[in-house]
C-alpha cells in the first residue's frame, strides 16, 4: 500500500460537459453557471480488478485515491437462494455491506457508507492539516469515525443528538475525533446546518457529500461488486434513499461499465424507495417535478421521527441539480417507491429468515420494494436484479461484545449562535 500510485483523473462538468482538472478537493466547476455535479473521468477506461487483499482498494483504477488506508473492506454480490426462490426470481443478486463473514462480508461499521469514507478519506493529501468536517444521521459517522480514528485523521462529526446511539465502536476512538450534537427534537437537516456553522472556523474543511466525487465514486463499488461477479450489468438496482447519492453513483458507475465494453450496454433501472411518511422525493417524482416541493419544515422534522430509517431522511437531497437523483431516474427508466414502517420489519425479517443475517431498516425498505415490484408483476422472473443492502449484521457483529460510545463535546441548539459554535469547535482542536 505504501507504493501506491495516485489514480489518475480529470474532472468533467455534468451540465456543459466541460473537462478540467482536479486542482484537489474540487466539488464543482467554478465555471458552471447552474448548480451541476462534477464526474470523475479515469484514465483507465477499463475496470481492472485488483487482489482482495486490497479491501476496498481492490477497486483503485475508478476511486479517485491519492493513498490507500488500513482496515477497508469490499462489498460481497452472492446469488440468493433462498430469498430468490420466496419471490421466484431466478437471477437475484444480492450485494451486501456490512457484516456477514460466512460469506466474506467484513465491514465492522456494518454499513456501506464505510465504502466512502475510505474513498473520500484517501482523497485527501497525506500531509493535510486540516479537519474535515462530517455531517451524519448516524452510519455516515460511525464509518468516518472509525476510519479517521484508525488512519489519524482530524475529524469534527455533526449528528442530531436523537441519533447518538448509533456511535458505538468496538474500542475507544483517537481522539483526533470530535463530536457535536444538535439538541433533541433536531433531524439530520439541522446537523447539517450546524456543520456549516462549524466550517466558519479556521482550520477546517467540508467532505462535500453528493458533490464530492469520491464519495459517489465509493458507493459506485457496490455496482462494480455486482457487475463483476455477475459478469454483466443488471436489469434491475434496488435501494433505499436518503439523499440518494447512492444511486446517482450507481448509474455513473453503470455508464462507465457501458464503456468498459465487456459487461454489456444496459442501462439498469434504478428503483429508489422512501420510507414513509418521510417521502420529499416520491412527492417531487410522482408530479414530475425536477425540483423539491414547498413543505412544511416542523412536519418533515416530525415524520422523520417517525420513519424507522433515520439514515434516510435527508431534506436537502441532491436531487434536482445537474446529474442528481431526477436526471439518473429519467435517464434510466427508473421509479420512487414508498414503503411503511411496518413493510420494512417484515422485510428485514424475511431477510434474516431466508439469507441468514440481520439486515438495517433501509436495507429493509429496498427489500419491501422489491416485493412490491414483484407482487405487481413488474419484474420478468428471469431479470438480473441487484439488491443494494447498504447495511447488516449488526446484531451478529456485537455479539458478546461490550461497546464504546463516542460521547460529544458539545450540544448545540436548532438555531445556534455562530460564534459560540465556531469558538468551541476551534477549542476542540486547540
Amino acid at each position: 500500500m505504501k507504493d501506491f500510485t495516485p489514480t489518475s483523473y480529470t474532472l468533467e462538468c455534468v451540465a456543459t460537459g466541460r473537462t478540467f482538472e482536479d486542482e484537489g478537493w474540487m466539488m464543482e466547476d467554478r465555471s458552471c453557471k447552474t448548480p451541476s455535479l462534477v464526474r470523475a473521468r479515469y484514465a483507465a477506461r477499463r475496470l481492472e480488478v485488483r487482489s482482495s487483499e486490497l479491501g476496498l482498494y481492490k477497486y483503485a483504477d475508478w476511486l479517485p485515491v491519492n493513498r490507500m488506508l488500513e482496515g477497508s473492506s469490499a462489498p460481497v454480490t452472492y446469488k440468493s437462494k433462498g430469498l430468490a426462490k420466496h419471490l421466484g426470481l431466478e437471477n437475484l443478486y444480492i450485494t451486501f455491506n456490512g457484516y456477514y463473514p460466512a460469506i466474506g462480508a467484513r465491514m465492522t461499521t456494518c454499513s456501506f457508507k464505510e465504502t466512502e469514507a475510505f474513498s473520500v478519506c484517501a482523497r485527501a493529501a497525506k500531509d493535510e492539516k486540516r479537519v474535515l468536517v462530517v455531517a451524519s444521521a448516524g452510519n455516515t459517522a460511525r464509518a468516518f469515525a472509525k476510519v479517521c480514528s484508525d488512519n489519524g485523521i482530524k475529524l469534527l462529526l455533526a449528528v442530531p443528538a436523537e441519533n447518538l446511539q448509533a456511535l458505538w465502536f468496538e474500542e475507544p476512538l483517537n481522539p483526533c475525533v470530535k463530536l457535536i450534537c444538535c439538541e433533541y427534537g433536531g433531524d439530520y437537516f439541522d446537523a447539517i446546518r450546524l456543520s456549516d456553522l462549524a466550517l466558519k472556523g479556521d482550520n477546517f474543511y467540508a467532505e462535500g457529500g453528493a458533490k464530492n466525487i469520491a464519495r459517489r465514486d465509493g458507493m459506485a463499488t457496490t455496482v462494480l461488486s455486482a457487475v463483476t461477479t455477475i459478469g454483466r450489468i443488471p436489469d434491475y438496482y434496488f435501494q433505499a434513499v436518503g439523499s440518494g447519492t447512492g444511486a446517482i453513483a450507481a448509474w455513473e458507475a453503470n455508464l462507465r461499465l457501458i464503456e468498459d465494453g465487456r459487461y454489456g450496454p444496459n442501462l439498469m433501472k434504478l428503483i429508489v424507495s422512501q420510507n414513509a411518511p418521510f417521502v420529499p422525493m416520491y412527492d417531487a417524482w410522482r408530479v414530475d417535478s425536477r425540483e423539491m416541493l414547498a413543505a412544511d419544515e416542523d412536519k418533515m422534522r416530525r415524520n422523520a421521527e417517525i420513519i424507522d430509517a433515520k439514515v434516510l431522511s435527508n431534506r436537502r437531497p441532491p436531487y434536482g441539480i445537474a446529474g442528481g437523483l431526477y436526471d439518473a431516474l429519467k435517464a434510466t427508466g427508473g421509479d420512487v417507491m414508498v414503503c411503511t414502517n411496518a413493510q420494512a420489519r417484515k422485510a428485514r425479517a424475511l431477510f434474516r429468515e431466508l439469507e441468514g443475517v440481520d439486515i438495517y431498516s433501509a436495507a429493509g425498505v429496498a427489500l419491501a420494494s422489491l416485493v412490491k415490484c414483484v407482487e405487481a408483476g413488474r419484474i420478468a422472473k428471469d431479470a438480473v436484479v441487484m439488491l443494494n443492502i447498504t447495511g447488516g449484521g449488526e446484531e451478529h457483529f456485537k455479539e458478546g461484545k461490550e461497546l464504546w460510545y463516542l460521547k460529544p463535546s458539545h450540544i448545540f441548539p436548532l438555531e445556534p449562535d455562530v460564534e459560540d459554535v465556531v469558538a468551541k469547535v476551534e477549542a476542540l482542536f486547540a
